[in-house]
């Protein structure tokens, strides 16, 4: 991914805006990451991606059983003692 300090960026806004058709640019401020840009079509590809979570009191009984009786499809062994903490 390219990165590119703001004030480059700011100057150079054509330059930019026509680089994001080959991948996102990372736009940083004091050296860090403060936004992204990308093109029209990859927002379009992510937003239809997204997953809104929700908190266990907002799911209903039936939401609920299906997870309960969800199982992961690997031939990988897994164990929940392999999650991170927190």
């Amino acid at each position: 991914m390219v990165r590119v300090p703001a004030s480059e960026f700011q100057k150079n806004f054509g330059e930019w805006h026509e680089r994001i058709y080959q991948g996102p640019v990372e736009i940083t401020r004091y050296g860090r990451p403060t936004a992204y840009l990308v093109s029209a079509e990859m927002f379009q590809q992510l937003w239809e991606r997204f997953r809104v979570s929700l908190p266990v009191e907002a799911l209903g009984i039936d939401e609920i059983d299906a997870v309960l009786k969800s199982e992961v499809a690997t031939d990988e062994p897994y164990d929940l003692d392999d999650l991170p903490n927190g």
